[in-house]
């Protein structure tokens, strides 16, 4: 929690607005570059719960050019080696990782534990600061410019701070976003989910699995250290009705679909305490970026949790942006020109939106519930998998180009080198 007998700052190069994986690897990255960070989390503690764990393994390789590599080996991970996808028994269609040919398999990290990594490289930076517990308010503003943001530590009072750029990076439902008077197209899903974790029994494995009985679907993700991560879809507004029919029928469901999981829901399952909702959408937006702001991760464009793509792209964002905020800032003294950003910004919108219009086709598909879609479905991911063709298109979902040619430029600098 910030330490409210410390002077907070008045002014910084860089304000980051939100501490999860995209800001505080961004915070961390402009830091190494001997920039002022405040890296700004309304969270006092990291100890909260978090889904999206799964970590691709293109970013596995960024993360370790980056130096990151030890610390992730000191914390400890589990390595994902496949995925599968069983509809109506049977099962359809799998994707072998190690086929990726990169000599890494994605990994399952938690969150807290990733952002610890991130935040400590950081704060060996003298230029860094991380106010834990503090609110962000609302933007500061100079003409249409944006210099700052007015922010309120818990218990004390409203500080402005000065900033030539603001970096929202305070997840879906972004307060830097709205205040930024950037309006999303907000597109919800046919379906949400219910999450929960059972104990991973030993001999599990570690392959991920998507198991489909025409409409209703279980994601099943082996997690670290001994966890199994589940979701089951939900159809859009039916919550109420899944909870007035009461947990046993919940339980009964989700057996139903996945009988491996019998004794494991018993068990350990006992209430509603015991599972956590998701309201599944995607918001989009024309623009990430005004004079003095720009917006990553999932504040800039949401995606759904299929293909656990929103870490990825969290990193993504941070790789990509950090030399160019840095060269953008070396151009100037004002605030940064949302032209500075563009040409970034346009490749990493164009990626996402790749990313989110695949996913709109899988969750159309899984949400198949009639015979002839449902044998259609089966038919055409037999086909797939038959293919080839499968790893391309896997391939270009979870990487882009840009990533290894900017994460080339973060490296280039010998006062740049990675953490130890």
């Amino acid at each position: 929690m910030t330490d409210l007998s410390v002077q907070l700052p008045t002014r910084t190069d860089v304000l980051v607005v939100g501490g999860g994986p995209a800001g505080s690897l961004l915070a961390c990255l402009l830091a190494r570059r001997g920039l002022s960070v405040v890296l700004l989390e309304k969270q006092a503690t990291l100890t909260r719960d978090f889904r999206g764990e799964t970590i691709a393994a293109p970013s596995v390789v960024t993360l370790r050019r980056l130096g990151f590599g030890p610390e992730l080996e000191r914390h400890g991970y589990l390595e994902t080696r496949a995925v599968n996808m069983t509809m109506e028994g049977q099962r359809i269609f799998r994707v072998d990782y190690s086929r990726f040919g990169l000599d890494v398999l994605p990994i399952d990290i938690p969150q807290p534990g990733l952002i610890g990594i991130f935040n400590n490289a950081a704060a060996r930076h003298p230029n860094y600061l991380r106010l834990a517990g503090t609110a962000f308010i609302d933007l500061i503003r100079d003409g249409n410019s944006i210099t700052g943001a007015l922010v309120k530590p818990a218990g004390g009072t409203e500080v402005t701070i000065s900033a030539r750029l603001v970096v929202g990076a305070d997840g879906r439902f972004s307060k830097v976003r709205a205040a930024a008077d950037l309006p999303a197209k907000i597109v919800p899903m046919e379906r949400d989910f219910e999450w929960f974790k059972l104990p991973r029994p030993t001999d599990w494995g570690t392959e991920a699995d998507l198991v489909i009985n025409r409409g209703r679907h279980l994601v099943v993700l082996p997690t670290f250290p001994d966890w199994l991560r589940i979701g089951h879809n939900v159809p859009k507004g039916a919550l109420g009705e899944l909870r007035a029919a009461g947990f046993d029928s919940f339980k009964q469901g989700v057996v139903a679909i996945d009988p491996r999981l019998k004794d494991l829901v018993e068990d350990n399952l006992h209430s509603w305490r015991d599972t956590s909702f998701l309201d599944i959408f995607t918001a989009e937006l024309g623009r990430w970026t005004r004079d003095g702001l720009l917006l990553i991760g999932d504040a800039s464009h949401t995606c759904t949790p299929i293909l656990g793509q929103g870490v990825n792209l969290a990193i993504q964002d941070a790789v990509t942006f950090a030399p160019v905020i840095a060269r953008a800032l070396a151009a100037g003294t004002g605030p940064v020109p949302a032209v500075g950003l563009a040409e970034v910004e346009s490749s990493r919108r164009k990626h996402k939106a790749m990313v989110t219009k695949f996913q709109r086709m899988q969750e159309k598909a899984l949400a198949a519930q009639e015979t002839i879609p449902v044998a259609a479905r089966r038919l055409r991911f037999r086909a797939l998998n038959a293919l080839p063709l499968k790893y391309a298109v896997f391939g270009k979902i979870i990487n882009t180009p840009h990533s290894i040619a900017d994460l080339d430029l973060e490296l280039a600098d010998p006062a740049l080198a990675p953490v130890s």
